[in-house]
């Protein structure tokens, strides 16, 4: 169970995450990273957040590049949030990979009902 404190941080870490990687992703071009995400430990000094990449073809080589530039994202969130808290958390990014679920889900859903909406022909009556 989340309580107050958490949620607000966690609330404060997604929004202030998000405008970094807006900033950053903007000189890459055609890349989207969003913070779908951020869980917060209890104690405040764990932070994860999950991200989601479009183009879901470039996820894994751009979360690669994330995790290893982990140290100047929290310096730039630390440098952002440094009136809010006195502790930047430590910051461990995972892929959020629930759209591409639920795109798979609604893809299969739509193959199984192909099949049953095509109405059968009645066979014609022999004269």
């Amino acid at each position: 169970m989340e309580g107050k404190r958490q949620a607000k941080i966690s609330r404060l870490i997604q929004r202030e995450l998000s405008e970094i990687f807006r900033r950053q992703t903007a000189m890459m071009g055609n890349v989207l990273v969003s913070v779908s995400e951020v869980r917060v430990s209890p104690d405040l000094s764990i932070a994860k957040a999950y991200l989601s990449i479009f183009p879901p073809e470039k996820s894994e080589e751009i979360i690669k590049n994330i995790k290893a530039q982990s140290k100047t994202v929290r310096y730039e969130l630390a440098q952002a949030v440094k009136s809010v808290l006195r502790k930047c958390p430590d910051l461990q990014f995972y892929l959020d990979d629930s759209l591409d679920y639920i795109e798979n889900i609604d893809r299969l859903l739509a193959a199984d009902k192909k099949p049953a909406e095509t109405p059968e022909t009645p066979a014609e009556p022999e004269k």
